[in-house]
């Protein structure tokens, strides 16, 4: 299985037709995001498509989460963050489970070197608490030991739910109320970011989600409020750089309002 970050050694080469995307992304008007999340979805459609057991899609999704971490470090993205594993995925077969937390475990022992010698900063999102200890360890050694760079963001969200952080910074507020350390009129959208999970993050500028679904799956309900939000087809194991760089180029095509109106010409 090829590592997260390695390059082809000999550049492949475009039909003519053909333009290269990243050199578009380059020359585009408008930047690129600052903040892409993903939605990873059709991993087990993916393998049911072709008789293999779900843990054969898991896999082959671990390669796609290679090849999109490469591509958006080579379009200057800031963070991408991946919905690795929801609250809600506990309810899935046991088997199913165990598959994910192996894969988990074994492409981030796997990948830890290169990921830090590419200058990737690993954080999480999510009550990582709450995994196996041998797959919480290896999740927090990786986090250690990219603390430092500077490069491209990458925020794994695990064992997270959308509800579930927005209850838990309402909790917190109200136990700053009881104590006397914050006031109720000071309360703000500002203070209230300050409590969340992604405190310090941009909030995603684009969404992407695979498989065709039309839904947010619980996954960052306060953050997204203004995501520009692209549905593709495609499912997560066949998702390519090409797929991410185009959603991408769609994302600089548009003309973000944030509820005003357009200026008149």
């Amino acid at each position: 299985m090829p590592s997260l970050l390695t390059r082809t050694r000999k550049p492949v080469s475009l039909p003519v037709d053909k333009p290269d995307l990243l050199d578009l992304i380059r020359r585009a008007s408008n930047p690129p995001p600052r903040h892409v999340a993903i939605i990873m979805d059709g991993n087990g459609r993916w393998a049911q498509k072709r008789g293999l057991p779900r843990s054969a899609g898991h896999r082959a999704g671990v390669a796609a989460v290679k090849r999109v971490v490469m591509a958006a470090d080579d379009a200057k993205i800031e963070v991408l963050t991946l919905f690795a594993f929801s609250v809600e995925n506990w309810g899935r077969p046991k088997r199913e489970i165990s598959a994910i937390m192996r894969l988990l475990y074994e492409t981030t022992k796997k990948e830890l070197r290169e990921i830090a010698e590419n200058n990737v900063r690993i954080i999480t999102t999510g009550d990582i608490d709450g995994l196996p200890s041998t797959k919480r360890e290896a999740v927090l050694d990786a986090i250690d030991r990219t603390r430092d760079n500077t490069g491209l963001i990458l925020n794994l969200a695990l064992n997270y739910g959308g509800r579930t952080e927005i209850l838990q910074a309402v909790k917190q507020i109200a136990c700053k109320v009881q104590k006397g350390q914050l006031k109720p009129e000071e309360i703000d959208e500002n203070v209230f970011k300050l409590h969340l999970q992604t405190n310090g993050l941009p909030d995603p500028d684009l969404l992407i989600r695979t498989s065709g679904e039309y839904r947010l799956s619980n996954f960052l309900l306060w953050q997204t409020s203004y995501t520009e939000l692209y549905i593709t087809d495609t499912l997560w194991p066949d998702f390519t750089r090409d797929d991410f760089h185009r959603a991408v180029l769609d994302f600089q095509a548009r003309e973000r309002r944030f509820g005003r109106v357009s200026p008149v010409r």
